[in-house]
């Protein structure tokens, strides 16, 4: 039987582009990666329409950080560390699947306590734990229970993250395009296309990146063309509410 997520994606690519239907071509963009670095954080809270802010835990800036993105108007989202496949280290806070249940839900706990202001959240890294069922419904369970939507950062073609967010009910996004894998500008230039390109193509398009000055540079030239260009960058809870209409009772803790 065809996976949730294989399902959407072709429904995805079914569907007519929201532009052929009345609702314009609108994007979504996430700077993930936010606390380590007060000055480029501070620059990304500033730029242009609704970028959602993703702010590592227990990092040095995380509380200032998310609170320049509040007072900016910013959607602040907690960018939460999960096992990878690799060697790297997500960092301080991490979830892994080898927790017993109570560590995982005190150190999700823990990570929530040091970054104010959160509606929703997103993997950093995780190409390990978010192929894994069990750990996923786990989490889903969580963030239901706190309101808190989900951005399937996509860090493995594996995931199930999505699939389980649907199961319980989280409403979620996926990302469809990293902005700097690679960071020349011809590439995040190059990117910055492509994303326009699935932007027309679907109707809609979520994008990720970073906070290097090279990505912020090319955000910063980009993001007033938009309205020049048709394309209109809307909050992510304003995409969800679209998709999802049964997410209607969360959206008193989305305005928080």
């Amino acid at each position: 039987m065809p996976s949730v997520t294989l399902l959407l994606l072709l429904a995805l690519a079914a569907a007519p582009a929201a532009s052929e239907v009345g609702e314009g071509v609108t994007i979504g963009i996430i700077i993930d990666d936010l606390g380590n670095n007060l000055a480029n954080g501070e620059r990304a809270t500033r730029l242009p329409g609704a970028v959602a802010c993703a702010v590592l835990p227990h990092t040095p800036f995380a509380r200032s950080v998310a609170d320049a993105a509040h007072a900016a108007g910013k959607e602040v989202m907690l960018h939460l560390p999960m096992a990878s496949r690799d060697t790297q280290d997500p960092g301080p806070g991490q979830l892994d699947a080898g927790m017993p249940a109570l560590e995982m839900r005190a150190t999700l706990d823990y990570d929530l306590s040091t970054v104010p202001h959160v509606i929703g959240v997103n993997n950093h890294m995780g190409s390990l734990l978010t192929t894994q069922p069990a750990a996923m419904d786990w989490l889903m369970r969580e963030l239901w229970q706190r309101r808190l939507f989900f951005v399937d950062s996509r860090t493995d073609a594996e995931t199930v993250a999505a699939s389980a967010a649907l199961r319980v009910g989280v409403p979620v996004l996926e990302r469809h395009v990293f902005l700097d894998d690679d960071l020349t500008p011809t590439a995040v230039a190059a990117q910055l296309d492509r994303f326009e390109q699935l932007a027309r193509q679907h109707g809609y398009a979520l994008a990720i990146g970073h906070p290097h000055p090279v990505t912020l540079a090319a955000l910063e030239r980009w993001l007033p063309q938009l309205a020049g260009r048709g394309i209109q960058l809307i909050p992510l809870t304003s995409r969800l509410a679209r998709i999802a209409p049964e997410a209607k009772p969360w959206r008193a803790s989305w305005s928080r």
